[in-house]
């Protein structure tokens, strides 16, 4: 039996992963990486999926990732370029409305005008708002959360935010209590009055959340999604030229260059525990890993679920984590096209800003709402929601001169389908995927026609490929009681799991999902203090 040592094993090559092992590695530390799949990045990876079309498979898209992550990893110079969509965002509503969203408050106003001058008009000081929430919340991500039960370092870090929090006007303890404790819709009908236009606001807070907009919570959610930049500008999203793989591509270069090593075609079968620590892991191969401190890049439902062994920690310890809510609602789609959708409200299949946008079919909040309530009656929404990009019109390299592709992030589908139905059964899969497809045609009617290929992710899917627990891809709903100090359970939000030496560094832990590094970047950063004053965790 082949055996290892290491200071540090890292399990999962997802991005979390790899910007723990580039940090660690800078400072010094011996990191090895092991990936189950044959090419790193986890969810964030682009593919083939039919011969000439390349796209990114699970993740679609920029904007979160952390520009300290960018800038410390050096991310530009190994290759990672990001480009700026021309607008933000298109919902078509109707065979003759559309609500186009570009960039820029004046331009923005004038395209609610179209719908509501009276929401218009009140767009810059919501856009305020949130910006002020935004601001205050992004000072927190970066940093450890107080941890319930540590000890005097944790009184520091309470009695640090505390004075941050209370430092903040009434204004804005009012607003962060709202955006913590509402609903999106909720919210926005403080703000505005016309269902098409809070429709807009409120996708953001049901992406990644198997909840309907009049879900306590959501609120949270929506603000989640407004924390991004692009090339150093607040609110854009934005495209990786070869897919969301280049972002993984460029920090395992950065990882490597480092000096980690990072094994592919690796999976881990069960972590080594020596007592009460985290001793290192065992691949299915039988290969050991020995290791220090032990990092998990997978969700922590599916590490204690599958690889911590049994007695190693208390039953209730156990039950903490895998007693974590998961289920995002979340199909995912990626079609090769012959031509560009021709939407009824906006004609023409010559490519146009609205082509390079986030298309949202989900007119109203109404139909927000609905489709998570057919999900929870029916296993999935009649009417359902699709985001699509078509990342192609921004970068040539993923598809033949004149074709595109297209990534269509689909909600709600139920985790597990009603009795007698399945996700092992193709057929399901298949015949919500012809409902997707025939959602976005009733809006843009040649596109059924023209779809050259599918690749379709139901959750179970998404589960068994990338190990997104019940297909969710936050690693864990980000509800109320699964945030900040609560994530990922009260007691383990310092990235420390139930064992002396086990670390959390996955979309599991603070500050929760999306392509931003953070959740690597502040996992690292515990390990090292650790490791600065006891020389091991």
């Amino acid at each position: 039996m082949t055996s290892h040592t290491y200071d540090v094993a890292i399990i999962g090559a997802g991005h979390n992963g790899l910007t723990c092992a580039a940090y660690l590695a800078g400072a010094g530390l011996k990191v090895v990486v092991l990936e189950k799949n044959a090419v790193v990045g986890g969810a964030a990876i682009t593919e083939e999926f039919h011969p000439g079309f390349r796209n990114s498979v699970a993740s679609y898209t920029v904007s979160l990732l952390n520009p300290k992550v960018i800038r410390d990893l050096d991310l530009a110079r190994h290759g990672l370029r990001i480009v700026e969509r021309p607008v933000a965002n298109f919902w078509p509503i109707d065979e003759t409305r559309g609500l186009l969203m570009p960039y820029g408050l004046s331009q923005r106003q004038a395209a609610l005008a179209a719908l509501s001058p009276a929401d218009a008009a009140r767009l810059p000081a919501y856009d305020a708002a949130l910006e002020r929430a935004a601001t205050i919340l992004r000072d927190l991500v970066l940093r450890t959360p107080p941890n319930a039960g540590g000890g005097v370092i944790e009184l520091i870090r309470n009695a640090g935010l505390g004075r941050r929090l209370i430092g903040l006007s009434l204004d804005d303890q009012r607003l962060l209590t709202a955006l913590f404790t509402k609903s999106a819709a909720d919210y926005l009908d403080q703000w505005f009055e016309n269902t098409h236009v809070k429709a807009a606001f409120a996708f953001d807070g049901i992406v990644g959340a198997y909840a309907s907009p009049w879900t306590p919570g959501t609120a949270y959610v929506l603000l989640h999604h407004c924390f991004g930049e692009v090339n150093g500008k607040s609110g854009v999203w934005g495209h990786a030229i070869g897919g969301m793989g280049a972002i993984s591509t460029a920090i395992a270069a950065s990882a490597v260059a480092h000096g980690a090593v990072i094994r592919t075609n690796a999976p881990v079968a069960r972590l080594m525990v020596s007592g009460d620590r985290a001793s290192g892991v065992v691949l299915t191969s039988g290969e050991e890993f020995a290791a220090r401190t032990v990092a998990a890049n997978i969700a922590p439902k599916l590490l204690f679920r599958s690889l911590v062994p049994d007695g190693a920690v208390a039953p209730e310890v156990r039950a903490r984590f895998t007693g974590m809510r998961t289920g995002s609602g979340t199909f995912r789609m990626n079609v090769a096209l012959s031509e560009l959708p021709n939407f009824t409200c906006r004609p023409g299949v010559r490519q146009a800003d609205h082509h390079g946008a986030g298309i949202v079919i989900g007119p109203s909040i109404e139909y927000l709402d609905q489709a998570y309530l057919d999900a929870r009656m029916h296993g999935w929404s009649q009417h359902p929601i699709v985001e699509m990009l078509i990342p192609s019109t921004l970068d040539d390299s993923l598809a033949p001169s004149g074709q595109h592709v297209a990534s269509l992030f689909v909600q709600h589908v139920a985790p597990k389908l009603p009795t007698g139905r399945s996700w092992e059964t193709p057929a399901e899969r298949e015949a919500f995927a012809d409902l997707v497809v025939d959602t976005v045609t009733a809006h843009a009617p040649n596109f059924r026609a023209s779809i050259l290929a599918r690749q379709s992710l139901s959750p179970l899917d998404l589960e068994r490929r990338f190990g997104l627990v019940d297909g969710d891809i936050f690693h864990g709903q980000l509800s109320l009681d699964q945030l900040f100090s609560l994530r990922p359970a009260l007691g383990h939000a310092d990235y420390r799991l139930g064992l002396k030496g086990l670390y959390l560094c996955g979309s599991g832990a603070h500050p929760g999902g999306g392509v931003t590094g953070v959740p690597g970047h502040n996992c690292a950063r515990e390990i090292l203090r650790r490791w600065r004053q006891t020389g091991r965790n």
